[in-house]
Order: C-alpha cells, then sequence, then structure tokens
C-alpha cells in the first residue's frame, strides 16, 4: 500500500484524509499501517484526493511513484504529541520516495547557536523517526519533556551525553537513572542538512 506516500506528496494530514472521506483518523490510520484492511469503497476517493491511480494506491507495479514525498517543518516537537499531530508545522520540504520508504521522517526547525558551525539559526534538518542512536549520531532529543534540542550523541556505561559543536556551549549530562526520571528521550536520528541562505 502506498497511502502514506501518496498522502505526504500532497502535503495532507491523516486527520484532513480522514475528514474528506468521512471516516475517523484511527480507522484511516490503521489502513496506513496495515493494522486493518482498507474500504474498497473509499479507494477511488482517495485516490482522486491524492491525484493518483488506485492501483498505485495498492501498491501495484508499473505506475511511477510521485516526484517527492512533502514532510512537515515544524518549529518545535513537545513530549507526548505525535509528530503527525503537531500542528506548529512552518513549511514543507521534499525528500525522495526511496527515502520515505526506509520509514517515518520529519523536518525541523534549527534553534539557537549550539551546533554552530555545522547547523546554523533557521537551517532545516532532516530527521528519521527512531527512539535510539548510536554514538557519534546526531540526534533530536527531548528533555524534561520540553521542546526538542539538536545534539552529538554519546553514550558510556555511567550515562549519555548530548555535545554540542559550538565550543561556547556545554555538553549536557544525565545518568541513565536522569533518563528515565525527567524524562530524556531520543526521538530521531538527523540524517540530512538543508541549509538556508
Amino acid at each position: 500500500m502506498n497511502l502514506r506516500q501518496a498522502r505526504l506528496a500532497k502535503g495532507l494530514t491523516q486527520r484532513q484524509v480522514a475528514a474528506h472521506i468521512g471516516i475517523n483518523q484511527n480507522t484511516y490510520s490503521y489502513w496506513e499501517t496495515g493494522r486493518s484492511r482498507v474500504d474498497t469503497a473509499a479507494l477511488p476517493h482517495l485516490a482522486a484526493l491524492f491525484g493518483v491511480s488506485v492501483d498505485y494506491l495498492l501498491g501495484h507495479s508499473g505506475e511511477e511513484s510521485p516526484k517527492g514525498v512533502k514532510i512537515p517543518v515544524l518549529g518545535r516537537v513537545a513530549a507526548g504529541i505525535p509528530i503527525e499531530a503537531v500542528e506548529d508545522i512552518l513549511d514543507y520540504e521534499e525528500i525522495s520516495p526511496q527515502m520515505a520508504a526506509q520509514g517515518e521522517f520529519f523536518a525541523l526547525q534549527v534553534k539557537g547557536r549550539s551546533m554552530e558551525p555545522r547547523m546554523q539559526e533557521g537551517d532545516i534538518i532532516i530527521c528519521k523517526k527512531q527512539a535510539d542512536v548510536e554514538t557519534g549520531d546526531v540526534a533530536v532529543v527531548l528533555v524534561n519533556g520540553d521542546d526538542a534540542t539538536v545534539k552529538k550523541i554519546k553514550k558510556t556505561a555511567a550515562g549519555l551525553y548530548l555535545i554540542p559543536t559550538n565550543p561556547a556551549f556545554d555538553p549536557l549530562y544525565f545518568t541513565y537513572d536522569e533518563v528515565i526520571s525527567r524524562p530524556v528521550s531520543i526521538i530521531g536520528k538527523v540524517v540530512e542538512l538543508r541549509a538556508k541562505y
């Protein structure tokens, strides 16, 4: 099924699609994730809304996929809010269908100067949604359930370091107990930087 790719290519939320075809958002979400089968009567309406064929939605080969998949650029990310439900959308960025097929992606506008010189305030980072990363990866991290911060990750036996690339800023360190109690949670891995000039 290519429901998700087709929806993102049109820049629509699950809620908008569900409202358009007269179902609740959970039902549509189950269709996208494959937890339940799509109502075949809805397929022509979805195909028309997305500007693709029913064959494409069903994943049948032979039809070109959309040129690019649009993902939201978020101004902020807060704890407990699914990425697709965040309403603070600043813009949309396009990623390739090949990248989109590798998982769930979102974009975030960089704020602050802690990751200079590589990342400047206002730059856009493309992030793959995932709950863990390796040491050395740059990740989007929620601390205390507040807005996301972008830092290089270093894991040790005793705890977790969030390391800025700007030497004017100090690393943040959390024991694994603090990671649970605060909480500190990784929500995505930075896979691409799109600088703004």
